[in-house]
């Protein structure tokens, strides 16, 4: 499907398949630009880390935690937040611990801060999480508001908003891509919203986590949902739910954001 869709580069925002390295493989050896990061379900159980090892060793640098990947062709620049986050402030599992360190809230902010002062100026910068930050509302319908648990609080990663609140003293954030959060609500509570702007700051974020990505509509037709975004003349113009057809054509799609 993806390859048929034919887009100018792809994101990955996590949970790949709880820690399945045939998809990791898959993923890897895709020919278009791809960044990923990873997600809370990709840590793997294993309490030595050795299956998230697995994954960043064959993500190589399509893995972009804590750094950034610079594309030619779109010119834009990606920065990854912290990996395998679950939310909820700042934490992190014993995989992660085993792999990372004790990495602490201000050192992961440092290093996403450090990844974005290397991104050229007149590039778009998109930072890619798998949580989105705390600050963008604590409603159970908020992009990182909890669902699951009463009272709704804000869910999101509080790293996250700190490295977004110093990286624009430099520069420009205009995208903010993350998954985590599912789009539909638990206990029947309605949709979440999945896109927040910040028209002060021209900053957009999208929650992507349409969960589950595949399914089917009223008809019974399979469909695939992708979360779509297009710039412009180095400027975030449109951002857009798809919902593709087999056959790769588009059934529907919803806008949440446009600039015109």
């Amino acid at each position: 499907m993806l390859m048929h869709l034919n887009p100018d580069g792809v994101l990955f925002v996590g949970d790949l398949g709880d820690a399945d390295l045939k998809l990791v493989k898959l993923i890897s050896s895709l020919p278009i630009p791809t960044a990923v990061i990873l997600g809370n379900h990709d840590r793997g159980k294993d309490l030595d880390g050795s299956k998230l090892k697995a994954q960043i060793s064959l993500l190589a640098n399509k893995n972009c935690a804590w750094d950034k990947s610079n594309w030619n062709n779109p010119l834009v620049s990606v920065v990854g937040a912290r990996p395998c986050s679950a939310g909820g402030g700042y934490y992190l599992s014993p995989q992660m611990k085993a792999v990372f360190g004790h990495v602490s809230l201000d050192e992961s902010v440092r290093r996403i801060v450090k990844a974005a002062s290397d991104v050229p100026k007149d590039l778009p910068l998109i930072i890619l999480a798998h949580s989105g930050p705390t600050g963008l509302g604590s409603d159970v319908t908020s992009p990182c508001g909890r669902d699951w648990k009463t009272p709704s609080v804000d869910w999101g990663d509080k790293d996250l908003e700190l490295s977004i609140d110093q990286i624009r003293k430099s520069r420009d954030v205009d995208l903010v891509v993350f998954g985590h959060m599912h789009h539909q609500l638990k206990r029947g509570k309605g949709q979440r919203k999945t896109c927040h702007v910040d028209n002060l700051r021209d900053t957009v974020y999208l929650n992507t986590a349409c969960v589950p990505r595949r399914g089917r509509d009223a008809n019974g037709v399979e469909l695939c949902h992708f979360s779509w975004v297009e710039f412009s003349k180095g400027k975030l113009i449109n951002a857009s739910h798809r919902w593709f057809r087999n056959d790769h054509s588009l059934a529907f799609k919803d806008t949440v954001y446009s600039r015109f």
